[in-house]
């Protein structure tokens, strides 16, 4: 049989598999290793699944993923990221649209936080979404800002599905993260702009706050604002030793969960059950994404074996005589079709065998290349009719927001992040900017 038909055998047999509703780490590994058994026989098998595994298992980096987690989880169950909303409630009420701003900036911050969207979104729709509604805040628009706002924790470092694209392409997880702080931050810029565009043409959208709800002594808006600033004082304190080269990256994820565990523990927080339910999601999490990366590894070397991606890449600029250009946008097409079914994770786990690769050979930066991907994705999660932060926010939401509200409401928030992943795409220097400075120094 040609390299090229089973290539595309072990491609369609594993999207069969998902289909079914199989794990994508046991979908993705039981076809990598069944077709490393009958290509290369027990020796030859054995030792690709087993080579996977010792990979991961030596790699340093892959350490930032439970101490980043957990400092997530630190912060949102001790009831840390309370005292950030109702720090925008009270500094931010008296604009047009503040508290959805506000939202805006409580995600970004979130996300520096935990590096999971998810988490985003559940804070969201869980402390935000009944304050705004409950202000007169018109639903589309908030349940809008929610999920385009949860989506940015895939990109804000610590980015957690920057690090399982970076064990993939074998690119600098640090890297990474300082490429996705320009897009991220300027990704938020735009939400803010298009809010206050929005609720000062229409200013019932997001009407001002009361002055008896903003009204309180200075000394308690100065208290509320310390207490909102502690995880961006604890972001700082993890990430500029790092950006400087005091520490590692490693070692700049302990201090941030070290920093965490404190900061709970001082505010009085820190008890049985938050520590509890912290370590087990953090050790839930963290084996879920150890699993996906060592199927993905597995599975990219039999692509790798069979020379699955020359063939490709043959086929594309050969054959069909496509420019790189040409085929990049086809990738990025690819994404957003997928994403109507897929996760991130598995979308990444999926056709990173094929796409990295090729995205080098065409001579396209990797680093560059995981930020498109990421702001892709993040486009994904959004279109209906299957978008993943769909479905999460209508599993969340109250009754009285339906299907069609959360589909009408993130059109402009969509068309918002194709335009920034249209300024990426033309001015690489977006992502690539930080990390040459920093790495450069």
């Amino acid at each position: 049989m040609p390299y090229e038909m089973i290539a595309t055998l072990m491609f369609s047999t594993m999207m069969l598999m998902l289909l079914t509703g199989q794990r994508v780490f046991g979908a993705i590994g039981f076809v990598a290793v069944v077709a490393a058994l009958l290509l290369w026989g027990d020796r030859g098998g054995y030792d690709i699944g087993f080579a996977a595994a010792m990979k991961l298992m030596k790699w340093y980096p892959l350490l930032t993923l439970p101490m980043f987690i957990f400092m997530g989880y630190v912060l949102s169950e001790s009831k840390i990221a309370d005292d950030l909303y109702r720090m925008f409630h009270v500094w931010m009420g008296g604009l047009r649209g503040g508290l959805a701003i506000g939202t805006i900036g409580l995600m970004v911050l979130i996300s520096a936080m935990n590096g999971l969207s998810v988490a985003g979104m559940a804070i969201g729709a869980t402390i935000a979404l009944p304050e705004l509604l409950k202000r007169g805040y018109d639903k589309r628009m908030v349940t809008g800002v929610i999920q385009a706002g949860s989506s940015l924790g895939i990109l804000v470092p610590p980015s957690v599905v920057l690090v399982l694209y970076a064990m993939i392409a074998r690119q600098p997880v640090g890297q990474l993260w300082l490429a996705g702080i320009v897009p991220g931050l300027m990704m938020a810029a735009m939400f803010v702009a298009y809010i206050a565009i929005r609720c000062r043409m229409n200013p019932g959208l997001g009407p001002v706050l009361s002055a008896q709800d903003r009204d309180m002594p200075r000394a308690e808006k100065l208290r509320l604002l310390r207490a909102g600033l502690l995880p961006l004082v604890i972001f700082a304190v993890m990430m500029v030793p790092f950006v400087n080269g005091w520490t590692s990256l490693v070692e700049s994820s302990a201090i941030g969960a070290l920093a965490a565990f404190v900061a709970a523990v001082l505010k009085g927080r820190m008890t049985r059950e938050v520590f509890e339910n912290s370590v087990r999601n953090t050790l839930g999490i963290t084996c879920m994404f150890m699993w996906i990366i060592l199927a993905a590894l597995a599975f990219g070397a039999v692509f790798d074996g069979l020379g699955a991606v020359k063939a490709i890449e043959s086929l594309f600029t050969e054959r069909l005589n496509l420019s790189p250009w040409m085929i990049l946008i086809l990738m990025q097409l690819s994404f957003i079709l997928m994403g109507t079914f897929l996760d991130d994770t598995a979308m990444l786990v999926i056709v990173a065998p094929l796409y990295v690769p090729l995205v080098d050979a065409l001579g396209f930066d990797l680093i560059w290349y995981g930020i498109l991907y990421t702001i892709t994705t993040q486009i994904a999660y959004m279109t209906p009719p299957f978008g993943y932060n769909l479905f999460l926010m209508r599993a969340m939401a109250p009754p009285e927001i339906s299907l069609r509200d959360i589909y009408s409401s993130i059109t402009p928030f969509v068309l918002v992040m194709v335009f920034a992943l249209t300024l990426v795409m033309v001015f690489p220097g977006l992502a690539t900017w930080l990390p040459d400075f920093v790495y450069g120094k």
